[in-house]
């Protein structure tokens, strides 16, 4: 028993030490206030999302919670309130694989808050199907419908500058590719599925970058980030067999949710970055991307072709 003991002990111990050197990452160390601030949060009823709104509260702001799903989003308003002493957390419905749904949040906030300090393009998915109106579900969400929402709130940005946009890529961007001809290809299989999501992470980069250039002497600034490899619902899709057999392995050697948000946190917060619009964060650093995500031609193509996918064009 005494040498059970032992051996628990110590390899407790040494995850301990690995977790903390090795997975955890870099923390956001600013205290900055965001007291008299309006901050978004796509995706904040879940995961990195809410803890990310979490942050935000604990440093005044008023936080809307841009979520879908309104049991599930009631209730993490509920504790983000509980746990930072702030009543200024509100949800509103936001069902970023419907155009529809997007305009009608943007509505709806326009018309009820004066303010918006940080807009945090959270939410993310890698499932199977389409969007409502007919796009490949992941390309769909985490690209097209940021976009169309970021579009229709920049106004209100402009408004209350300094202000900032904060969009959650991937490392995945590297295996990702913008492919003009097929952008809305079926993602049905898995390989599938991964293939759009490194698409979508690569296309969040390309979208930062653009934007940031249209946004030059506005005072908004830009960037995307990668949160580590986090223990999150995203695959909350895979089959149920693949769950069982991940799940012990994710639980030791991913990131939790909270050192996830840290990077998110820190480009929304941080002093001094500014210089960096535009740019790519990991582990609360600014990284250069790869040649492919700093193709500015497609980064300009992807916009153009965006807007007319969303309708901006015509509007």
């Amino acid at each position: 028993m005494a040498t059970f003991l032992l051996v628990f002990g110590v390899s407790v111990g040494a995850y301990i030490l690995i977790y903390y050197n090795f997975i955890r990452g870099k923390q956001c160390k600013s205290n900055a206030s965001l007291k008299g601030k309006t901050v978004i949060v796509t995706g904040a009823n879940i995961g990195i999302g809410k803890m990310t709104a979490l942050d935000m509260a604990k440093r005044g702001a008023r936080v809307i919670m841009a979520c879908r799903v309104k049991e599930t989003a009631e209730a993490a308003a509920y504790d983000i309130r509980r746990l930072s002493g702030n009543n200024e957390v509100i949800f509103m419905h936001l069902d970023l694989a419907s155009l529809d749904s997007v305009r009608a949040f943007c509505k709806n906030f326009l018309s009820s808050e004066p303010r918006l300090d940080i807009l945090i393009n959270n939410a993310g998915i890698e499932a199977k199907g389409q969007t409502k109106d007919g796009f490949n579900l992941v390309f769909g969400v985490n690209h097209l419908g940021h976009f169309l929402l970021t579009n229709l709130l920049l106004d209100r940005l402009m408004l209350c500058t300094p202000s900032r946009i904060v969009v959650l890529a991937s490392e995945a961007y590297k295996h990702g590719k913008i492919d003009f001809k097929n952008l809305n290809s079926p993602a049905e299989s898995w390989k599938q599925i991964l293939t759009s999501y490194c698409d979508s992470k690569l296309a969040n980069i390309l979208f930062a970058r653009h934007l940031s250039y249209r946004l030059q002497g506005t005072g908004v600034t830009c960037y995307s980030v990668h949160p580590g490899v986090v223990l999150t619902n995203l695959g909350r899709s895979f089959p149920y067999w693949l769950k069982v057999v991940l799940f012990p392995l994710a639980w030791l050697l991913l990131r939790t949710t909270t050192d996830g948000a840290q990077t998110s946190i820190y480009c929304a917060v941080q002093e001094g970055i500014e210089k960096y619009s535009g740019g790519y964060f990991n582990n609360c650093t600014f990284t250069t991307v790869k040649p492919h995500a700093r193709d500015d031609g497609v980064a300009k193509k992807l916009w153009e072709v965006s807007e007319e996918l969303t309708g901006l064009a015509a509007e």
